[in-house]
């Protein structure tokens, strides 16, 4: 009698050990990445403000925690402030004193307050945080006249520079140029974080740069560096370039307009 009898089961394999390959550089060494979801922002008439989400990721191999920072800075401009002050009661502006450069924009972003992050000195010298701001000064005061005024231009040396200094910071905070956000930077996931970049309406237009620095127990261990252009764009880029590349002809149209408009509106009321 014949039966089929069921066939033998394979030999037993053992599975193969699945290894994870992973670089060299990430399991030796603390670094940061990050990147922007827009590195280019249009403005036009209508523009009211921008939002930008900074994200990035923190490769730490080791038990030691780390911090992330954010630094966004805007292109640099000349700043002219005026002071006012009282004389025989009659308020009055005090005569112009002129920075040689103070950014447009600036916002920090952390995981935890600056001072906690690190000291005063690594803070000072990395620039990183309003009160370690670099705000371009000349060693010597002086006066100059520019279109007819004398501004006196302050000297990062005098001993009125850092009440200047706070007032420049002050103003910018308060037309939502300068920023401190000591949460900031939050984490997603296990080493994955994000940022937002916000932008006002009256943001200036140019080259940003962002500087994501990661920390360790204080020390500034890795650094990613990032571009943002803020641009003009339509009939506002072309009539911005106009005024830049050629102001005496733009000067006189501006008259000749002027000038249009007051005789239409003479003749429109004199018609009634």
């Amino acid at each position: 009698m014949f039966q089929i009898l069921p066939p033998e089961p394979p030999p037993q394999v053992a599975a193969p050990e699945i290894i994870i390959e992973r670089s060299a550089v990430t399991t030796e060494e603390v670094r940061v990445a990050a990147a922007l979801t827009d590195a280019r922002v249009d403005v036009d008439s209508g523009f009211k403000g921008a939002s930008i989400v900074l994200y990035g990721a923190v490769f730490n191999p080791t038990d030691t925690p780390a911090d992330v920072v954010v630094v966004v800075r805007g292109p640099d401009a000349p700043v002219r402030l005026v002071k006012k002050t009282r004389n025989m009661g009659v308020w009055l502006n005090s005569r112009p004193v002129l920075f040689e450069g103070a950014p447009g924009f600036y916002m920090t972003a952390s995981t935890r307050p600056l001072s906690d992050i690190a000291d005063f000195g690594q803070l000072r010298r990395l620039g990183v945080g309003v009160d370690h701001l670099r705000i371009d000064a000349p060693e010597e005061a002086r006066t100059v006249t520019r279109y007819g005024v004398r501004d006196v231009v302050i000297s990062r040396l005098g001993e009125d520079y850092l009440d200047w200094r706070r007032a420049v910071i002050r103003l910018k905070e308060a037309a939502a140029l300068y920023d401190t956000d000591p949460k900031g930077v939050e984490f997603v996931d296990r080493g994955l974080f994000r940022a937002e970049v916000k932008l006002p309406a009256v943001a200036p237009t140019g080259k940003y740069y962002a500087e994501v620095w990661l920390f360790q127990e204080g020390a500034p261990v890795s650094v990613s560096n990032l571009t943002l252009t803020v641009e003009k764009v339509g009939l506002e880029r072309d009539i911005y370039e106009f005024a830049h590349n050629r102001p005496w002809s733009y000067g006189v149209l501006c008259v000749l307009l002027a000038a249009m408009t007051g005789y239409a509106a003479s003749r429109v009321f004199r018609s009634r």
